[in-house]
């Protein structure tokens, strides 16, 4: 995970998250309700078919929600959010050595639950920082999250 000054429960979240972690995943913007982050996809990160694993998309748009949906200062230091249920929709494929990223934006929230929508986009090496956008939207991901006590 790339080294940056992120507070509180999202800080947690990165120095316990062992997955994004070997992801490679680098946070590049973090708000109450928002996050953006990206990672290179690698070998290890296909399937059969020489794309990026389903899965891997999963899990990487899955760590964009988990930051989104933990302020930095929760209004209950005793409670966390995690996913009550997610959708994702696969709209086209990525490849090794492209750069995906993650863009997760709360929706709406009411009482303990809340809805999110992360899109997740690939580009070429180089691509991103040449045009200023993330590149093609491959995959759209809606997560439903509840906020819960801290065992």
């Amino acid at each position: 995970m790339a080294e940056t000054a992120i507070p509180g429960v999202a800080h947690h979240i990165l120095e316990n998250d062992y997955a994004s972690e070997w992801m490679g995943i680098e946070v590049l913007a973090l708000s109450d309700g928002h996050a953006t982050i990206r990672m290179t996809l690698r070998q290890e990160m296909l399937n059969g078919f020489g794309m990026a694993h389903g899965g891997m998309i999963f899990a990487f748009a899955d760590s964009a929600f988990a930051l989104a949906c933990n302020p930095a200062s929760p209004a209950d230091p005793d409670s966390i959010t995690v996913a009550a249920g997610v959708d994702i929709n696969f709209l086209k494929p990525a490849y090794q050595g492209q750069v995906i990223t993650a863009v997760a934006d709360r929706r709406s929230s009411a009482g303990r639950s809340g809805l999110y929508d992360i899109q997740i986009f690939a580009a070429d090496p180089g691509a991103e920082a040449s045009s200023g956008k993330p590149g093609e939207l491959i995959a759209e991901f809606r997560g439903r999250s509840r906020t819960i006590p801290k065992k």
